[in-house]
């Protein structure tokens, strides 16, 4: 794509990055056949190429309009179009830029701006963890749309973390709203490793990955987020202490493991974004390398057959894996799952329906290593045969902002799943688990939390 920026944007980082990520678009149009917001409303506006050729404009000096801003709000940043895109275009590092230089030209109207704010500044603060549990208090008395949005309280069990200590060692981020909201999901990854003998840390200074500010329009408050995470955790990044920096929430994940790029024009952070970018994992990535471990200790009924059948894990490569990251550990038992024999019925647990969030298979590009590593510990994993690659509509606050667009999504995307006739729907970030349990009565859980119910734990010996 030809461009030609005025001197205004050309001389910016900003406008030298959108510049180059414009120029490898060939309007091919690929991208528009997946994405979610052009299915819905058919408009090439609303679909990736049509906000391309809108930031362009832009960036080559046509006023942006309330129209314009109104098309890049729609974007759920799903990133699909990325997976689609055949000339590797980064649409959401442009969609980015595009919504900065437009929202600094086209003022919100007094509503949608105090919505915003409430929205980044709420969710992160200290004081949205004794909101919630008020709320929780009240669940019953709520509207229905509040209701949706606040889950029930946890049981005590949530909060029962492991006490053994480990050689091998990982942080984990606890996150902004995931500890007040649906806090076992912290709670199990760390029962689940402590299985595999790996001890779970975490920085008590780190909180929101930077996300939420980002997607919100404060750049700067994003930035500022990222570099309090790297200053939490880097005695233990800098003193080897730790093997991985693991992201149980994969909207959380995809942000950190590109705090390099974020943090790139920041002399004093760039080189320590990079080293944090690099430690981390999604905890899916962790699975090839502590199913051996797993395996001696699940609850779930096995024949004998099954208990000795199973090939162990290959050298080949980690399964679902598409840019190669480092191994999290020397011995590097990463790689795809051989085929097990297949569990009788009665060692079955009731069958999971997996939903796989955007931000694990497009941002992060991680897929399939979920649904093999927890078949090859005999559960019945599903995905479901229609639009699994399409976005379910939770998009971080999306759900809030675009609520039009968002439930016919997630209804959409419900459906497909309950055509799996599963027990349980899982996924691996917070906000689809939250948004797709306000549409079903089936129960959505995070896969980790399937798995630490089937795991039977070892005794803590303090």
């Amino acid at each position: 794509m030809q461009t030609a920026l005025t001197p205004e944007h050309a001389a910016t980082p900003d406008g030298v990055e959108a510049e180059a990520i414009l120029r490898k678009c060939v309007h091919c149009g690929f991208c528009t056949a997946t994405c979610p917001t052009y299915q819905l409303l058919g408009d090439e506006l609303d679909g990736p190429r049509g906000r391309i050729y809108l930031i362009k404009q832009v960036l080559e000096g046509h006023a942006p309009t309330r129209s314009t801003q109104l098309h890049l709000d729609r974007c759920l940043t799903c990133r699909n179009c990325e997976t689609t895109c055949p000339s590797g275009v980064q649409y959401s590092n442009l969609v980015e830029i595009g919504r900065r230089i437009v929202d600094a030209e086209v003022p919100r109207p007094p509503g949608e701006r105090m919505l915003r704010w409430a929205l980044k500044e709420g969710l992160t603060s200290p004081l949205f963890a004794p909101a919630m549990k008020a709320g929780q208090l009240v669940r019953g008395l709520l509207p229905a749309a509040f209701k949706a949005k606040v889950p029930p309280s946890a049981p005590a069990s949530a909060h029962r973390w492991p006490q053994r200590q480990h050689p091998r060692k990982v942080l984990l981020l606890t996150g902004c709203v995931q500890p007040a909201m649906l806090p076992n999901i912290n709670s199990a990854t760390a029962r689940v490793l402590d299985a595999a003998d790996i001890q779970t840390l975490f920085a008590t200074d780190a909180g929101c990955c930077g996300a939420i500010r980002l997607h919100g329009g404060d750049h700067d408050g994003a930035l500022e987020h990222m570099r309090r995470n790297i200053d939490a955790w880097w005695p233990l990044v800098s003193a080897g202490g730790v093997e991985a920096i693991v992201m149980n929430a994969s909207g959380c994940g995809v942000t950190v493991k590109e705090y390099g790029h974020s943090l790139r024009h920041d002399p004093a952070y760039a080189d320590k974004a990079n080293r944090v970018a690099d430690l981390t994992r999604d905890l899916s990535e962790l699975l090839p390398d502590i199913v051996p471990a797993l395996q001696a200790h699940l609850a779930l009924p096995r024949t004998a057959g099954e208990r000795g059948g199973g090939a162990a894990l290959s050298p080949a490569g980690r399964e679902g894996r598409v840019a190669d990251r480092p191994a999290l550990s020397p011995a590097g038992r990463e790689g795809r799952v051989a085929d097990r024999p297949t569990p009788s019925p009665a060692g079955r647990m009731k069958r999971l329906a997996f939903h796989p969030p955007c931000t694990l298979q497009h941002g992060q590009q991680l897929r399939g290593g979920v649904e093999t590593h927890l078949r090859a510990l005999g559960f019945d994993v599903q995905v479901a045969l229609n639009e699994a690659h399409l976005c379910c509509g939770s998009a971080g606050t999306y759900s809030v902002l675009q609520p039009e667009l968002a439930m016919p999504l997630r209804d959409r995307k419900l459906g497909h799943l309950a055509a799996l006739d599963a027990g349980t729907i899982v996924s691996a970030n917070i906000g689809c688990i939250q948004h797709l349990q306000s549409g079903t009565a089936t129960p959505v859980r995070h896969w980790v939390e399937v798995l630490d119910d089937a795991l039977a734990h070892r005794p803590e010996s303090g």
